[in-house]
């Protein structure tokens, strides 16, 4: 019975996506006939890295959230330095984002087995997010693609709308729903913190100056983030119990008042989103399903396609 819920499920998120494809120009198929290897390729690769750094998998799918919440998913992200307005220097990004090496060594990798430059920067970023995810055990979904690349970067938009670690739950909701996504998609997503690290410098607050947190959970941080700023600031706590697999532990960590983050804690505790919460503790299914949806929408926020931008040689580079 459960499977056959799921099933269903499964089908609804791909029914969902299939109508967001139409509207966006995207396709499944996109690289089916210039390109079929590319995927298995990005795939491979992904699998390689995530093996010899079970942390990179978070990290990867980190770098195409913090990509699509600023101005679309269109790896502008991934401009280096060289490039005016670099959103690596945004705020949220600096000393957080990381695994850009990676992505590089997938674009060699797919231009080697295509042929030529045809597969864009901001679709290896959401085709790896997903096989990443997969590789840590969580759900594999269907990735729209034909994305193109931007041919400029954002730093104030980063600045702006990348949600940050000390925001409360009204100010996460707007800042999804300027992207277009609802509240379930802010605690599904939100679910992707069952994979990754967050260091010292970005819950210091939390473990010293809030109440609502566990306080065994809070004595156990304080252990591997000094009060003092400047002290230990790159230390590094999993974002759950189980910070490189793919699992519900996120969500039950919220029920116990033990959210790493601000902003995950703000999801639970006498809040609208607490049946959210709850649901997906209890019904990983669920969550599986509700996640692959959402990454599907969030994939889908504003992309360039047709001749708009450019397809990058070189990931962290202009043409």
């Amino acid at each position: 019975m459960a499977s056959g819920v799921l099933n269903v499920l499964l089908a609804f998120v791909f029914l969902i996506s299939a109508t967001t494809v139409l509207s966006t120009s995207l396709r499944y198929d996109y690289y089916a006939n210039g390109c079929p290897a590319a995927l298995p390729t990005i795939k491979r690769v992904v699998e390689d890295a995530v093996q010899k750094e079970r942390r990179m998998g978070g990290s990867i799918l980190r770098l195409h959230f913090h990509d699509c919440f600023v101005n679309g998913c269109d790896a502008s992200i991934l401009l280096d330095e060289s490039t005016p307005s670099s959103k690596r220097n945004a705020g949220p990004n600096v000393r957080s984002v990381r695994g850009f090496e990676v992505i590089d060594q997938i674009k060699k990798e797919v231009d080697k087995v295509c042929g030529r430059s045809v597969v864009s920067c901001a679709d290896i970023l959401a085709v790896a997010a997903r096989d990443s995810v997969v590789a840590l055990g969580g759900p594999w979904w269907q990735v729209p693609l034909g994305r193109r690349d931007s041919t400029r970067a954002y730093l104030d938009i980063a600045n702006n709308d990348i949600p940050r670690p000390n925001m409360d739950l009204p100010q996460l909701i707007n800042s999804f729903n300027k992207q277009g996504l609802n509240v379930k998609d802010l605690v599904a997503l939100s679910g992707g913190h069952a994979l990754g690290f967050a260091q010292c410098f970005v819950f210091r607050n939390r473990v010293y100056n809030e109440s609502n947190i566990d306080p065994k959970f809070a004595d156990q941080l304080k252990n591997i983030c000094p009060r003092t700023a400047g002290n230990g600031d790159t230390n590094l706590a999993g974002l759950d119990s189980t910070p490189v697999c793919f699992d519900v532990s996120y969500f039950a960590n919220l029920l116990n008042h033990k959210g790493l983050l601000h902003s995950d804690q703000a999801l639970f505790g006498g809040v609208s989103t607490d049946q959210l919460v709850k649901n997906y503790k209890y019904n990983p299914k669920l969550f599986w399903a509700d996640f692959a949806k959402s990454m599907v929408k969030m994939g889908n926020i504003k992309p360039l396609t047709g001749k708009q931008g450019e397809i990058r040689s070189i990931c962290s580079k202009l043409n």
